[in-house]
């Protein structure tokens, strides 16, 4: 049965076949280093993906490398991969995972983890890197959850922190340069931003992580990140990818800013990607342009972890409305402010259909908003509130958490009595009652690098007991309640702060079957109990750590100093607020020297 025969028998062959408008298809007799790009979940998933966009733009750009894509294939395709019928290739060249120099595999949730080693294994690849061959090729990681690259160290031979368009091409133009995989590992150190795994040995004391020592000279303690500096000279891509198929989000995407200000003291995203650096309105432009030419899209989604805080936001949408009024451009913004700065934008976006609106008040109390650092007072929400319904909305969904420190069931109460107070505000403005609200809560997980990094997460009984007491209160035809799977958010909480002894966890989860774990349909928590209860760990008890302890982390430094997050997280004990640094600066870290000293929010 050749290759052809197999995709007629796969549920959506179009995963992969490949030859989608704008990929890039090079010989590779003709490069001098080949790198694979591998998603560790389906097609769909992977290609609605901007940082793959820009890391596959990046390196066909070019001349000397070129670029594929793998992703982690639906059971029907692994089904002929595992009866040997064909095996895991790359899109563009269909070409075996083995026959490439680097594979770099995207951190971007813990929950992929698994999928990762399926991948390796469907690859004919061994899961560690201890156990791979001197030819195999170097398996690299990177992506927001490589900040705490612990869990996975054993697997991968190098992790990238930080921004990876400042690191991969030094990478890829290292490689040929170097006689054998451990030369290159070595020189690789010296590149910042890169962490080798091998090269550093755990420290302990009656089991307790005190923390790592360097067992060589050249490698950096601590690893700093990565970091670009200026968006407008960075690479981004004149062309996204089409698809054959429908993805998970099927439009042009552009990046308007990274970093965030606002400094909530949950958001890990909001630390780690310090500092704020914006992209000029005019590059932007030029951007949107070749993006939304190339690719006939109809929608565009302006990226960033707060939209509506980049500084010429009024002036970019009333360019993108002016300039493709008759195109019929819709305009796609994440979660909006919960002030009438979000209403003034919304009106240059008045002719566009009056959809669903989102925001996210992540708590139903002032007092909880006040331990997060939110800075939303409720004036702030209902009057915001007020001023869409007159616009003509009626749909709208608030995002919530639970499980804040110190939080109560009066306060989870909250959450229904404001989506009430929401519904009877709408009725008094307009007169009518078909508002739509969903309410949807997520289960607080404490990441590394956040004030939050310390404290012990709910188990799922305390996290199901609050969300069982939200569906008795938020009932009617006008309301709908979501909400995330307690369990798959307290195993979370253990892989994104565990240690190296995480990865025994995770290979055994795996071998017992563990995989797509990030997909509602194929979790199963009771897998992970097992391997936990293998390993000697009990998942039903919550992870905590004390505030002097050596965190699994500390070797990474991301520019935020653990003496802020510490002041951070006295603050949220008594719901202190700290301003947005855009209002003078904080001292958080980022603009040190190390960090090119480039923070300029103040």
């Amino acid at each position: 049965m050749n290759y052809e025969q197999i995709l007629k028998r796969v549920e959506k062959p179009t995963r992969y076949i490949g030859e989608e408008w704008g990929s890039v298809k090079k010989d590779p007799e003709k490069v001098k280093t080949q790198f694979l790009l591998a998603f560790p979940d389906l097609y769909e998933v992977g290609m609605s993906h901007l940082g793959l966009h820009i890391l596959y733009g990046l390196v066909n750009d070019h001349e000397d490398f070129l670029c594929e894509r793998v992703f982690a294939p639906a059971e029907d395709m692994e089904n002929f991969i595992r009866q040997g019928k064909t095996s895991l290739l790359s899109l563009e060249t269909k070409r075996e995972v083995k026959d490439f120099d680097l594979v770099g595999f995207t951190l971007q949730y813990e929950m992929s983890y698994t999928t990762i080693l399926n991948m390796l294994d469907l690859a004919g690849l061994a899961l560690r890197s201890k156990d791979r061959k001197e030819e195999d090729p170097v398996i690299i990681a990177g992506g927001p959850c490589a900040f705490n690259p612990e869990p996975m160290s054993v697997f991968f031979d190098l992790f990238v922190l930080g921004d990876g368009e400042e690191v991969l091409p030094e990478l890829l133009t290292l490689y040929p340069k170097t006689k054998s995989k451990d030369e290159f590992l070595q020189k690789a150190m010296e590149i910042r931003g890169v962490y080798v795994p091998k090269y550093y040995e755990e420290i302990r004391e009656n089991g307790k992580l005190k923390g790592y020592k360097p067992l060589l000279e050249r490698a950096p303690m601590p690893i700093q990140k990565a970091l670009v500096n200026n968006l407008d000279t960075a690479f981004y891509p004149s062309q996204m990818i089409t698809p054959y198929m429908d993805i998970v989000h099927d439009r042009a995407v552009m990046e308007i800013f990274r970093g965030c200000t606002k400094g909530c003291r949950f958001c890990q995203a909001g630390m780690i990607y310090r500092p704020v650096r914006e992209r000029s309105l005019e590059q932007l432009l030029k951007a949107i342009d070749g993006i939304l030419t190339q690719g006939g899209y109809d929608e565009l989604g302006l990226s960033s972890l707060s939209t509506l805080d980049y500084s010429r936001i009024h002036e970019l949408i009333e360019e993108l409305t002016s300039r493709y009024s008759r195109e019929e451009l819709s305009i796609s913004l994440p979660s909006l402010r919960l002030d009438t700065f979000s209403i003034d934008v919304l009106k240059h976006l008045e002719k566009q259909r009056k959809g669903s609106l989102t925001f996210a008040p992540e708590a139903g109390s002032q007092r909880m908003r006040d331990v997060i650092n939110k800075n939303v007072e409720e004036e702030d929400l209902f009057s915001t509130m007020e001023a869409i319904f007159k616009e003509g909305y009626k749909k709208v969904k608030f995002y919530f958490m639970m499980g804040l420190p110190t939080e109560t069931l009066a306060d989870v109460e909250e959450i229904s009595d404001l989506s009430k107070r929401v519904y009877a505000l709408y009725q008094k403005t307009t007169g009518r009652r078909d508002l739509h609200i969903t309410v949807s809560t997520s289960c607080l997980v404490p990441k590394p690098y956040t004030p939050f990094q310390w404290m012990e997460q709910e188990s799922v009984e305390s996290f199901e007991e609050k969300q069982d007491l939200l569906k008795s209160l938020i009932r009617g035809r006008n309301y709908r309640y979501d909400h995330h799977d307690a369990r798959t958010s307290v195993l979370e909480g253990h892989i994104s702060r565990g240690d190296r002894a995480m990865a025994d966890v995770i290979e055994a989860a795996y071998r017992k079957g563990a995989l797509f774990d990030s997909w509602r349909d194929r979790f199963r928590y009771e897998v992970w109990e097992e391997a936990f209860e293998e390993q000697g760990v009990d998942l039903s008890k919550p992870l905590s750590f004390a505030m002097d302890d050596f965190l699994p982390w500390d070797h990474i430094d991301v520019g935020v100093k653990k003496s802020y997050l510490k002041s951070e997280w006295e603050k949220a004990q008594t719901g202190a607020l700290t301003p947005d640094c855009r209002e003078g600066c904080l001292g958080c870290g980022v603009n040190l020297p190390q960090f090119g000293g480039i923070c300029h929010v103040m």
